[in-house]
């Protein structure tokens, strides 16, 4: 199964209480339910600060001054761990990045390689995430290969997982360069060996997690119509996991694509496909059901003894228009946790993925662990290519490109969140 393209979405951001003592005593066990039962189950809504705060109307513009951010002390709310919470926090700066440029390290895709083709404004490099109780450290290449000596690390997802993998390259490039010890020569299976550390990492394209098929597998179909068998695994990666000590899994945008679902062997619906003689189910659909699917699948595999960690989605930030139709992300700052939050359609990807998630640990055997990059990148909309993935001069048809993350740039943050997740196992 090979399911090639530019990751670029298909759609657009499209009481009074009487007096009465036991009414209040009834009102307050109520509270208390919800505050204790909710957040196991829908743990986002712990998030006040993006969550449930401002709309988007009251976002200021780019050219308002920023300066560096003070935590919010209220962010401790329905905090229900000693530890500290890595995802909850903001911006601030840090003169010290980048930690490497497109100069010191091969590994930057064309298409995020914003320094190579003249982004002007290179501020979005100068920002570090500081969880709201602590520090989080800037990623330590040493401390992560002596971590993961003698291990393995695999990518299961779709560009912009690759896009990750590519950050951790680039940061790892001050201690060594890996060698290509891939299997084949599909660009979209890489695996790398690190000699002095014996530590191994690998790429496992799978867009859509679930098997999926082509409608013309011998050529690459854009905007075509995918068949995803929603009740099957992909055995290009499910049949070769079991080997690793930690999976990174993901995925997100190739869902809104036009496709058909199976189940059983047989259509159930689809998405965006304008035929009425199918039910039109929609994205939210095939996304639940990919990762109740992919989760099964690593569960399945009973020699697997590593880490799988969920990374959540990532939202795009297009502004003023769609992605085909003009839109743009030009912004130079990031938000703050006050200034925007998660709705419509990426708030409900994200509670899929999270319910999905927590069935899986529920059921499962295996060791999961939430990479929870969703709040800290609904914050960046200044860290993505938008033009600068390609030469200004260049005739080409590509859009402007507010899905993936410049490199280096924000996305660096989830390598600095893995390792301290690492640490902490």
């Amino acid at each position: 199964m090979k399911v090639y393209s530019i990751e670029i979405p298909i759609i657009g951001k499209n009481q009074i209480l009487q007096n009465i003592p036991k009414i209040v005593l009834l009102a307050t066990c109520t509270a208390l339910t919800i505050l204790t039962v909710i957040p196991h189950y829908f743990p986002l809504l712990g998030y006040p600060s993006f969550l449930l705060r401002i709309s988007s109307t009251s976002i200021p513009s780019s050219s308002t001054s920023f300066g560096d951010v003070v935590a919010n002390p209220m962010s401790t709310v329905m905090r229900s761990s000693k530890k500290c919470d890595l995802f909850r926090g903001e911006w601030v700066r840090n003169p010290d990045a980048p930690y490497y440029t497109n100069t010191t390290c091969w590994a930057i895709h064309e298409h995020q390689n914003c320094m190579k083709y003249g982004r002007p404004n290179m501020d979005f490099t100068k920002w570090r995430w500081k969880p709201d109780e602590c520090e989080l450290p800037i990623f330590n290449p040493e401390q992560f290969l002596e971590l993961l000596r003698g291990k393995s690390l695999a990518f299961v997802g779709d560009s912009v997982a690759r896009n990750q993998m590519q950050s951790l390259i680039c940061l790892l490039s001050k201690v060594e360069y890996p060698v290509d010890v891939s299997y084949t020569s599909d660009v979209e299976f890489k695996r790398w060996l690190y000699p002095s550390y014996n530590f191994t990492m690998a790429i496992f394209w799978a867009p859509f997690l679930v098997k999926t098929r082509e409608i013309d597998p011998n050529g690459s179909t854009k905007n075509g119509i995918f068949h995803l068998y929603l009740d099957e695994f992909d055995e290009d990666w499910t049949t070769q996991i079991g080997e690793f000590d930690h999976v990174i899994m993901s995925a997100g945008h190739w869902f809104f694509r036009p496709s058909m679902f199976y189940e059983n062997g047989h259509v159930v619906g689809c998405n965006y496909c304008h035929d009425k003689n199918f039910t039109e189910l929609g994205f939210n659909y095939s996304y639940r059901k990919a990762f109740e699917t992919a989760f099964k699948a690593i569960n399945s595999l009973e020699k697997f003894k590593g880490i799988t960690f969920l990374r959540t989605f990532a939202p795009s930030h297009f502004e003023n228009g769609t992605w085909d139709q003009g839109g743009n992300c030009v912004r130079t700052r990031p938000f703050r946790s006050n200034e925007t939050r998660l709705d419509g359609m990426n708030l409900g990807l994200y509670m899929t993925q999270m319910e999905e998630f927590r069935v899986a640990e529920r059921e499962g055997m295996n060791k999961f662990r939430l990479l929870d990059t969703t709040q800290a990148m609904l914050l960046r909309p200044d860290g993505h290519p938008s033009s600068y993935g390609h030469r200004q001069e260049e005739n080409v048809t590509l859009y402007n490109d507010c899905v993936h993350w410049c490199l280096p740039g924000p996305i660096d943050t989830w390598n600095d969140f893995l390792l301290e997740m690492l640490k902490r196992e």
